[in-house]
């Protein structure tokens, strides 16, 4: 059995916290909206770095081997390693550039 930490948002100080937020969201909406609207355009730019930020946290993490894997399983197989043993998947993909090329050729072909 895994022996892990309850997420926070899912502990009774994380409900709290989200009832915090919610009532911090509704007083600067609903009686403060007129301050708040001056400053959307900062507000907005602000989100892009914070975005930035939050969602490229989890990378790296995708190609993640366990420490109890096997010692020829801890090599990343390379795009070329991959397609070679999925037949389907090359086939698909030779078969998607022969059309895309056929459609270039087709619209090259209407504009002359």
């Amino acid at each position: 059995m895994k022996n892990s930490h309850p997420r926070f948002w899912s502990t009774p100080t994380g409900w709290a916290a989200l009832a915090m937020i919610a009532a911090v969201t509704y007083f600067l909406i609903f009686e403060h909206g007129h301050h708040v609207l001056q400053f959307l355009p900062y507000l907005i730019l602000l989100l892009c770095p914070l975005m930035h930020i939050f969602m490229h946290s989890s990378h790296g993490k995708h190609g993640h081997v366990h420490e109890h894997s096997q010692g020829s399983d801890n090599k990343q197989k390379s795009f070329q390693e991959l397609s070679d043993n999925n037949a389907a998947y090359r086939d698909g993909y030779i078969q998607g550039l022969e059309e895309g090329r056929k459609e270039s050729l087709k619209k090259d072909n209407r504009d002359e």
